[in-house]
């Protein structure tokens, strides 16, 4: 095990003792995830938890989150499970994301598996789309017009607009992984895939990959794609949206697993 994850480790057995949760999943959320890290990328834990029945029981709002900034390159932030559990009715991407981290630190897989056998009951093509949609706008708005762009921010555009194609494809949530969307999405032999696989090797060598001119194939790709979600996203499927009593029984259930 390495230095890290044995930190990771320990603090997530610390945040337990403190706290007095069980926590039920954690994983790495980031561009670890994602499958495009530099050198010196964050670690950006996230992990779902979950207190004893008595904390529920009560008439006062209390606070759903813990966050532990540890350093400046790891931070640790989890969910309640019954705030994550009513995201999870309105498909929310990263919650939706962080079970399918191919980096995981702990895991109840008992109750992991059940939620996401849930997980395609609730998944919404529409909101989700929604989500990656203004990710991408965003990122593309902030730091990639202009002669002059932060290159490394491409990944941050590129990654929602396929997941947006992804969902428009298959009519399911997309990987958590860029390689697979880039594979599965951008022909190989074109112009578009070359540029992003240079992209790839760059930013895992440690290029600094900070402002450098525009790269017109990728800028292109993004402004025919963000132009043609910003007119259709509104028409895809919204979801289900029938799964309350399941995720009421399924978070009862765990409370009754954990904690007895």
């Amino acid at each position: 095990m390495s230095d890290i994850n044995q930190v990771i480790l320990e603090e997530l057995r610390s945040i337990e003792e403190e706290e007095g949760v069980r926590i039920l999943y954690a994983c790495e959320s980031g561009s670890r995830a994602w499958g495009f890290p530099s050198k010196d990328s964050d670690y950006d834990v996230r992990f779902l938890y979950i207190r004893p029945v008595d904390w529920y029981l009560s008439i006062f709002d209390k606070r759903d989150v813990i966050e532990r900034p540890i350093s400046d390159r790891l931070d640790i932030n989890g969910w309640d499970l019954r705030k994550a559990l009513n995201l999870f009715r309105k498909s929310n991407p990263p919650l939706l994301e962080w079970l399918q981290s191919p980096l995981v630190y702990k895991e109840n897989r008992l109750i992991t598996e059940q939620i996401r056998e849930i997980s395609p009951l609730t998944f919404s093509p529409k909101s989700c789309i929604h989500h990656y949609l203004h990710m991408a706008k965003g990122n593309y708005r902030d730091y990639l017009q202009g002669d002059q762009v932060k290159i490394k921010k491409y990944f941050y555009v590129l990654r929602p607009i396929l997941a947006c194609e992804w969902i428009e494809k298959y009519d399911a949530m997309p990987p958590i992984e860029f390689d697979r969307l880039v594979e599965e999405l951008v022909p190989a032999e074109s112009l578009l895939r070359t540029v992003i696989d240079g992209l790839l090797v760059r930013k895992r060598a440690g290029d600094e990959m900070d402002f450098e001119a525009r790269i017109n194939p990728i800028n292109d790709f993004l402004e025919e794609k963000i132009a043609y979600y910003e007119r259709t996203a509104s028409g895809m499927r919204p979801g289900d949206g029938n799964q309350d009593q399941q995720l009421d029984d399924l978070f009862r259930t765990m409370l009754h697993d954990v904690w007895g």
